[in-house]
């Protein structure tokens, strides 16, 4: 998470790494809490005082009205039977892109939930494709052993979960692909599909589909192109291209973006003759477009705080943009992976997000997109700490108060809830704000407890009672 001591820093790209860390999953840590009782005697009318709004808050609890819709889940093992999703298909209905969040970046059962939902809705649902918060060219790479078994895909995750993006180099993601894999074996004329919707990375395959398909169908902008992509190829790691790409001065990285944003104006500006293959023109567009999405970001000013919000803002948009085109190019219905603050209708912190990818997604789609939060009550996660060691993270139970703590008072060990279904005795509540779980790359972090409404936030809410860490296939560099 990108705060104002971050952001202030001295010294130019220094900053570069917390940096990277808030552009690509930037949400903090957050432990919901509720300040401790003083120990010094209260006076008798602050005790009535208290006493009598303890009691006002217990009238007002929405548990036994939660308790009257909510839908037990029986596991987060994507394996067996997927009877219990049912109730979450019925709220689903026919939207075309449903952002499923967690409130961990590496929790087992969040990812785990996350493949158990998208085989539901593969199988009951009609959906084709599973979206992460993950660069666009990793997306692809992904895509293509999905769809046609090329490469290694231990290798290609080594490869693209570099950096901060290693918290997705885990054993539960890897089964998730994999199942996909065998699932268009088994079904290859209606495969699924994976698409990363990010923009902090442009690999060298976009570079080479783009130059290729000028180089065939538009060779005149060819020579132009070649010098506008002149330099900026990777020939190195994720890690390597991105941390040396930052340490640029500001400049340098303006300039890049101008030169990116050309290449896109040129192509759109010469279309290929009628009758030329339409397709590869949208798919060249769209690679020259990520391209530029990655300078773009990488050109605002990180030492201006301001300029860090301006970014934040930037990147959602983008990560919106990506599932749109996406969805609209391949007529495939999305689940959209990412955190519950990115997935969220509102935005969770206005000061550091002022606008988040499941608002730009509400505005594009209407009622066919649909928010699902995910909670937890206590448990393990891998984040990285102070010293930028990732590490294993226990919590325990939440603090009264938490909307985490209210959720656990319900009685389903884990369920799922309609929150725009909900009735007299819980609407209250949910439209109240509460603090939550806001747990991202870093524990502890800045802005550790903010306060949301769930009704106004997310459509559909998932609550675990217990998670724990996801197994990391690799240890993520500090």
């Amino acid at each position: 998470m990108v705060t104002g001591s971050v952001a202030g820093q001295p010294g130019g790209m220094r900053i570069h790494k917390p940096v990277l860390a808030a552009l690509l999953l930037s949400i903090g840590a957050t432990v919901a809490a509720v300040p401790a009782a003083t120990a010094a005697p209260a006076a008798a009318g602050a005790s009535a005082s208290a006493s009598a709004s303890a009691s006002a808050s217990a009238a007002k609890s929405p548990v036994a009205a939660l308790d009257r819709i909510a839908y037990p889940l029986c596991s987060t093992n994507p394996r067996g039977d997927l009877g219990d999703l049912r109730a979450l298909g019925r709220m689903v209905g026919d939207a075309k892109v449903v952002g499923l969040g967690e409130a961990t970046h590496s929790s087992h059962e969040f990812f785990t939930l996350k493949h158990r939902v998208f085989r539901y809705l593969v199988e009951e649902k009609g959906f084709r494709t599973f979206a992460l918060e993950g660069s666009w060219s990793a997306g692809l790479r992904l895509n293509d052993y999905v769809l046609h078994g090329k490469g290694d895909l231990r290798k290609i995750m080594d490869e693209e979960f570099q950096n901060v993006y290693a918290s997705w180099n885990n054993a539960e993601y890897r089964d998730l692909v994999q199942w996909m894999r065998d699932y268009n074996v088994k079904h290859p004329k209606d495969p699924v599909q994976f698409m990363g919707n990010d923009s902090a990375y442009a690999g060298p395959d976009l570079y080479d589909q783009v130059n290729a398909y000028v180089a065939g169908a538009l060779p005149q902008l060819a020579p132009r192109l070649t010098e506008l992509y002149r330099g900026l190829r990777p020939t190195t790691g994720v890690d390597g291209y991105v941390t040396t790409y930052l340490a640029q001065p500001l400049a340098e990285r303006q300039a890049i973006a101008k030169r990116t944003a050309l290449a896109v104006t040129l192509l759109k500006q010469q279309r290929p003759s009628p009758g030329a293959d339409g397709e590869a023109y949208e798919w060249a567009v769209q690679q020259a477009t990520a391209i530029d999405q990655m300078t773009k970001l990488f050109a605002y000013d990180y030492n201006d705080p301001q300029e860090v919000v301006e970014s934040m803002r930037y990147r959602d948009s983008v990560m919106a943009e990506n599932v749109v085109w996406w969805q609209q190019r391949t007529g495939s219905k999305i689940l959209l992976a990412a955190h519950n603050a990115h997935v969220t209708l509102k935005t969770y912190t206005s000061a550091s997000y002022p606008k988040v990818q499941g608002t730009f997604l509400r505005e594009a789609l209407g009622g066919r997109y649909v928010s699902i939060a995910a909670t937890f009550d206590r448990g393990s996660f891998n984040a990285t700490g102070e010293d930028g060691v990732m590490r294993e993270v226990t919590v325990g139970a939440s603090r009264p108060g938490s909307t985490e703590y209210t959720l656990d008072q319900v009685r389903p060990r884990d369920f799922v809830v309609d929150l725009r279904n909900a009735p007299a005795g819980a609407r209250a509540w949910l439209s109240t704000p509460h603090t939550v779980k806001r747990i991202g790359t870093a524990y502890p972090a800045p802005d550790m407890d903010p306060q949301i409404a769930l009704a106004q936030s997310h459509d559909i809410l998932i609550h675990l009672h217990e998670v724990t860490a996801a197994k990391l296939l690799t240890t993520p560099a500090g």
